[in-house]
């Protein structure tokens, strides 16, 4: 198959192309460097010919809804009209396991994502999957000063190694509409993992919990993000991700 990977230079987007990479695929990544703009759509439509099928791992950290939706939707209609008129015949997208009734914030835009694609004329899957283990670095990397204030977050991380595989296999099975939910082995709070990973690093900082407002606080807080029983599980716990050579000490 020949993969077309937007984003494929990111957190998940690198581990996607080397599981393509490892399973024989053709691949291709999209990069404003090479003339392919997903937030223009200029030089989509020459980059996408040939694609079998196309992953769109892109992504924006705001915590503006409407920036998050404005980016998402953007991205996503560039990207299906260019693979409807070139013929691609599968359009797969990351998600987030249980943001359904988290309308707001970043998820905002995920879910318009999510509508965007169901709405569109290219054949589909939606794959959704826990946060990361990459996620309590990001955080930790965002905030300045001697203390990480942490949202009261129920999770199932999975390590974003296991995503990009996950990626591969849902590209090669053909389009489904929705995946099977991938979500990691164990049951975690977020603000637990941030120590832990400052302790492993070596990292003095004080940690401290908070309850966010609204809706997009109390959906971090139900417990939602960890999916349900139905979800595939991966394999690779926290800790064995904090001692492996995919995490950087201090990232």
């Amino acid at each position: 198959m020949k993969l077309t990977i937007a984003g494929g230079t990111g957190t998940v987007g690198r581990f996607v192309v080397e599981a393509a990479l490892s399973h024989g695929h053709e691949v291709v990544v999209l990069s404003r460097r090479n003339g392919s703009d997903i937030l223009t759509g200029e030089g989509l439509r020459p980059a996408l010919r040939g694609a079998d099928a196309v992953i769109d791992v892109t992504n924006l950290v705001v915590m503006s809804a409407a920036k998050a939706r404005s980016f998402f939707e953007t991205g996503t209609r560039n990207l299906l009209a260019a693979e409807k008129a070139v013929g691609v015949g599968h359009h797969i997208a990351l998600s987030i396991v249980g943001i359904d009734d988290i309308d707001s914030s970043y998820y905002a835009g995920k879910l318009a994502q999510e509508r965007a694609i169901a709405a569109g004329d290219v054949p589909y899957t939606i794959a959704r999957t826990g946060q990361f283990h990459e996620f309590p670095g990001q955080l930790l990397a965002g905030m300045g000063g001697p203390i990480a204030m942490i949202p009261k977050s129920p999770i199932r991380p999975v390590a974003a190694r296991e995503v990009g595989a996950h990626l591969v296999d849902v590209a090669e099975a053909g389009p489904v509409g929705r995946a099977r939910d991938l979500v990691g082995p164990r049951d975690e709070e977020l603000i637990d993992l941030v120590r832990r990973q400052l302790e492993f690093d070596g990292i003095r900082r004080r940690v401290l919990g908070m309850r966010l407002p609204g809706a997009y606080g109390k959906g971090l807080a139900s417990g939602s993000l960890r999916g349900d029983a139905r979800a595939l599980r991966a394999t690779i716990t926290f800790d064995e991700w904090l001692r492996s050579p995919d995490h950087t000490v201090g990232a």
